[in-house]
């Protein structure tokens, strides 16, 4: 589904992507772990047009999305890193516009949203000026438009910023909802524990180099000197 090959990227001396190889498969949730400055968001401004790497290519379902941008960006669903602007807009009201720039169908953009906002416990919030709401469901609120008509591709930059730990897992669950029916997801993280229960294969990016792929039971393996236990609690869930 994603071939991303030998791509390079420098901002003069700088160079933010050095020689990055991986691929995805369809219906994977595969992770890009690394610290803030790794060269993460650079490699996702390329995937969806908004930078031309210096060398490398970039196919996304058979499609180069380099020599394509514009088609690139509709097989694509992005959640930024940052909220997008939600002024003057409910989190039904902004769910429902971005499926309608997607081209989804009316009647199954409602039910859909609907199901979003019962999945991920919003329904509370959902018909509530965004300025008045926090920064978590705000976050919520990116996600489901990301994911109100998904594309082939879902990239996922740093989704649970600001969300709580409930509702983090009921996010993850519409992760795992998305790659069973066959959508691919493309995760960016910093957050190691995330990334080990919620992907498939994760990449560990320094320095705009790849350092170490496979699956979390596999790079676990090879830092097993290194790795420290961390336990936490959380609430049950109430319904």
């Amino acid at each position: 589904m994603l071939i991303v090959n030998n791509i390079t990227k420098s901002f003069g001396d700088v160079k933010a992507n050095d020689m990055i190889n991986f691929s995805v498969k369809k219906g994977e949730v595969f992770g890009l772990l690394g610290p803030n400055g790794s060269g993460k968001t650079t490699l996702i401004s390329q995937l969806i047009g908004f930078l031309k790497p210096d060398k490398g290519s970039i196919t996304v379902s058979d499609i180069d999305v380099i020599k394509n941008p514009a088609l690139g960006r509709k097989l694509c669903s992005l959640q930024p890193q940052d909220n997008i602007s939600l002024s003057g807009l409910t989190p039904r009201q902004a769910i429902e516009l971005a499926g309608k720039f997607r081209k989804g169908n009316p009647a199954m953009i409602k039910r859909r949203t609907e199901t979003l906002l019962k999945k991920l416990q919003l329904e509370k919030w959902a018909d509530k000026i965004s300025e008045n709401l926090s920064g978590g469901i705000r976050r919520l609120t990116t996600f489901c438009m990301a994911v109100i008509v998904p594309g082939k591709l879902v990239i996922l930059d740093e989704p649970t910023n600001d969300v709580d730990p409930i509702r983090r897992k009921l996010l993850w669950d519409q992760v795992n909802e998305l790659a069973n029916n066959g959508i691919t997801v493309l995760l960016i993280t910093h957050n190691v524990l995330e990334a080990e229960k919620s992907v498939d294969r994760l990449a560990l990016i320094h320095n705009g180099k790849i350092v170490k792929l496979g699956t979390p039971a596999q790079l676990k393996s090879d830092f097993k000197e290194r790795l420290r236990l961390q336990l936490s609690l959380s609430e049950k869930i109430k319904h």
